[in-house]
């Protein structure tokens, strides 16, 4: 009867649109859900710096590696407020950290895709980062109060991200014939991860349903993925360049274009683990922790010496 009555109250809040905080009363799915929806945020944020931060030594200009240095640096940031948004609920950053090395946790399908020459980064933060922000504006409004609150600051820095991308992809689509082929490849390359990496369709997904009525998504995936090809082939057209998909058109009548299908086949092997770089993503990640244990060590030691201290009143 209890639990009747705490679920009772749960719907109440999420019909009332109010957020749920870390110490009321939730369904175990929820809860579940929203762990699996946050480390694999987290998660995304931190393999996503990968691809990037190997071209930070290559960039073509002292600005341009301060910015994306200063990018890769947001991204790490991000990650930590959602591993901290996720700890809320019950789980802790090593068993979340455990999950993303054994393979059992997944990230973006995205960051598995490599980085070939300098207009890549330009579409990731044009196309990648465009993509994602489709997906964390409704974030800010989710409703898990912890995850909220941590999407505001993210969404700023996010929106950054995808004017930069943007900037590089001008600079090199209005520049010479060669830059401007560098800029296409890119797009014709990234476009179509782009649009596999706001999820499956939705007959495909076995979450969003749930997902919109527990208000954590407030938009399905194909609904997502609509508004972002609606934003992004302007852009395209201002730049000069051609969204590789030859069904692409504009429809009168739904005040949207009708594109083609994507590679679900791909993308379910990316995210099985046999994407270009998955292997590669996640041995780098492996060692980059191997090699961190003894700042972790040191820090957990000062920390345990520092509360020895003031228990003792010194």
């Amino acid at each position: 009867m209890e639990t009747i009555k705490l679920q009772e109250i749960f719907d109440a809040k999420i019909e009332k649109g109010d957020t749920i905080e870390p110490k009321d009363w939730m369904p175990e799915n929820y809860r579940k859900t929203l762990i699996r929806q946050i480390s694999q945020h987290a998660h995304s944020e931190i393999v996503g710096m990968l691809p990037e931060g190997n071209w930070i030594t290559r960039a073509p200009s002292l600005r341009r590696k301060m910015v994306l240095l200063a990018k890769v640096q947001d991204e790490g940031g991000h990650g930590l407020y959602l591993y901290s948004a996720a700890e809320t609920m019950g789980i802790s950053r090593d068993e979340m950290i455990d999950q993303l090395h054994s393979g059992k946790a997944k990230y973006s399908s995205i960051f598995n895709y490599p980085t070939l020459s300098w207009a890549d980064i330009g579409a990731i933060g044009w196309l990648v980062d465009g993509a994602a922000i489709m997906n964390q504006v409704m974030l800010q409004r989710t409703s898990y109060g912890p995850y909220a609150r941590a999407m505001v600051r993210i969404c700023k820095e996010e929106s950054f991200h995808q004017r930069q991308g943007y900037e590089i992809m001008t600079v090199l689509a209005k520049g010479t014939p060669e830059q401007k082929e560098l800029a296409q490849d890119a797009l014709n390359r990234f476009w179509w991860p782009s649009l596999m990496m706001l999820g499956p369709t939705d007959k495909e997904s076995p979450n969003t349903e749930q997902s919109v009525k527990w208000k954590i998504k407030r938009e399905t995936n194909d609904e997502v993925r609509q508004k972002f090809v609606d934003r992004t082939v302007p852009q395209a057209d201002i730049l000069g360049l051609k969204i590789p998909d030859k069904d692409l058109k504009w429809n009168e009548a739904k005040n949207g274009y009708d594109f083609g299908e994507a590679n679900w086949e791909e993308f379910f092997n990316v995210v099985k683990g046999n994407g270009p770089c998955n292997k590669e993503r996640l041995s780098a990640r492996v060692k980059a922790h191997e090699n961190g244990a003894w700042v972790r060590e040191a820090a957990a030691a000062y920390a345990a010496r520092e509360s020895k201290r003031g228990n003792n009143g010194n």
